[in-house]
């Protein structure tokens, strides 16, 4: 597909094999790229660490990306190591259940601050330390939904949330297009995928996904790893962009 060989690739979001970054993660590793793979804490650490494992990961680390410490640990194992960065993929949210359930317009201010910090911001807390390590240039990608563009029910308080991640990624790649480092948002349509899980209502979205896509199926999570592949591969002049991997349920009206 795409040549990554010698490139080196952070994968933070992992939780099983269901997970779109285990998808990103499987995809850069049979295209050669070396990678360092994230775990949250020591009760997720049993699901992930096999599946960084078999993929032949150099880093297996915790991270939790509220903790500055270990943010900074992780980078410093991976200047240690490696000395540079490639491309980072950056696949994770969180919100409160009351606030994910609820009106968007009851969301408490400490639940609407949690879920950008960690949604969002973390993001570009991630790109900021990896920064340094792409002198020559870089991917960074994160993982959005079209609940940012377009109310979807049940979604609630996260598509603000995604919005904000879309319009962080399109600065980010206005400010570090110079250097060469391309930004990207990566927007499936809906998978199931554990995160997902905590959608209401979330398998009546995916028939309606597949029934209403011209293709009339769904993304994979191994559709979407081809395409952060294709990204990493930095083989053309584009960045800032939010890329639909969703069979075209995102074109229906």
């Amino acid at each position: 597909m795409f040549d990554l060989t010698g490139q080196k690739a952070l994968v933070v979001g992992v939780a099983n094999d269901q997970s779109i970054a285990y998808g990103c993660a499987k995809a850069l590793r049979a295209q050669g790229a070396d990678l360092a793979v994230t775990y949250l804490n020591d009760r997720a650490e049993p699901f992930v660490r096999p599946l960084a494992e078999a993929l032949g990961a150099t880093i297996i680390a915790p991270l939790d990306v509220c903790n500055a410490e270990q943010i900074d640990t992780l980078f410093l194992e991976i200047t240690e190591r490696w000395g540079k960065l490639d491309t980072l993929l950056h696949s994770i949210a969180f919100s409160r259940k009351d606030d994910l359930h609820g009106r968007v317009i009851d969301c408490s201010a400490d639940g609407f601050g949690l879920a950008m910090d960690i949604s969002v911001h973390s993001f570009l807390r991630l790109i900021k330390k990896a920064e340094p390590l792409m002198p020559e240039g870089g991917t960074c990608m994160t993982v959005s939904f079209m609940g940012a563009e377009r109310v979807v029910e049940n979604y609630g308080v996260m598509g603000p949330v995604k919005a904000a991640l879309e319009a962080a990624t399109r600065y980010a790649a206005a400010e570090l297009g110079p250097k060469g480092i391309s930004v990207h948002a990566l927007s499936p349509g809906p998978l199931k995928t554990r995160a997902a899980s905590g959608i209401a209502e979330f398998d009546e979205l995916l028939n309606d996904a597949a029934l209403r896509a011209p293709t009339h199926q769904l993304a994979t999570i191994e559709d979407v790893g081809a395409y952060a592949a294709f990204l990493a591969s930095r083989a053309f002049n584009v960045t800032g962009s939010v890329h639909m991997i969703d069979g075209g349920y995102s074109i229906v009206g």
